[in-house]
């Protein structure tokens, strides 16, 4: 799944590509991913017209704002959006295609199907579901260290768990989550209130370094990620622990080996995190 560096840098793609273009009309063939409104012909009669002004990005969400309306869209596990030219063939598994008046299309393909789009007024968004409960953004302002220490010293879970949950922190996965508790030196599956105040700032520091570093990398192409000119990512070239099981740890030489913490496959260094 498209973490927040991944979802960052097709933000930054699509702003450069689709910004100012106005939509002459959307085709929808797999009508499930429309999630709100339910008719998918109010949908395309609501978006028909319209100029894209911005994107956005909230946690893992897009946000294309279309004047009055902003599209809410999740990748899940295999959203791509790419911008082409509508001569170009169309390829399997194109679920959705807003065309453009200046003859180009983006082009939404999901191979998995479990990506979901929204429709809401701008400025109504962040009201409903699925954006209404996100908590903090780990790059603002907002995710400072006496926060993240509060929060910690409440939850008895397994600090990958927290670190997952959607509700706390967004943006962050199992790739983002396994790099960062790797840097900090934290085992996966300590309980968040057992973290020393030194350990939550090693962590506060790592999860900030990961997800810059992984943004100014493109994010991760690890398996089928694509921003949306195509171009695959190159943060994986910098993983320590994500999908690297049995091969040696780069700080000790020690093999990393591979556990399920929290109903995830999870990476780690049993001698640099005990």
């Amino acid at each position: 799944m498209p973490e927040l560096p991944e979802v960052e840098t097709v933000k930054r793609t699509l702003q450069k590509l689709v910004v100012g273009k106005t939509i002459r009309d959307v085709t929808v063939s797999l009508p499930r991913i429309i999630k709100h409104p339910d008719d998918v012909e109010r949908f395309r009669s609501s978006l028909r017209g319209t100029t894209v002004t911005d994107i956005k990005r909230r946690g893992k969400f897009l946000k294309i704002c279309c004047e009055p309306w902003v599209l809410v869209s999740h990748l899940r596990m295999e959203g791509k959006y790419r911008v082409v030219a509508q001569s170009e063939p169309l390829e399997k598994h194109t679920h959705v295609i807003f065309h453009f008046t200046d003859g180009t299309e983006l082009r939404y393909k999901d191979v998995r199907q479990f990506g979901t789009m929204h429709l809401f007024p701008l400025g109504e968004e962040e009201k409903h579901a699925p954006l209404n409960k996100l908590g903090v953004e780990p790059l603002s302002d907002a995710f400072d260290l006496q926060w993240f220490k509060e929060t910690l010293v409440k939850k008895k879970s397994k600090i990958k768990a927290v670190l997952l949950n959607q509700e706390y922190l967004v943006g962050l996965g199992n790739i983002y989550v396994d790099e960062s508790l790797f840097i900090a030196g934290i085992h996966p599956e300590r309980s968040a209130s057992s973290l020393t105040e030194e350990e939550i700032e090693k962590l506060y520091v790592a999860i900030r370094q990961t997800l810059t570093k992984g943004i100014e990398a493109g994010g991760a192409s690890v398996r089928s990620y694509l921003n949306g000119e195509g171009e695959m990512g190159m943060f994986q070239l910098q993983i320590q622990v994500y999908g690297r099981k049995n091969e040696p740890c780069l700080r000790c030489g020690n093999p990393i080996t591979r556990l399920v913490v929290a109903g995830r496959g999870t990476h780690i260094c049993g001698h640099c995190q005990k």
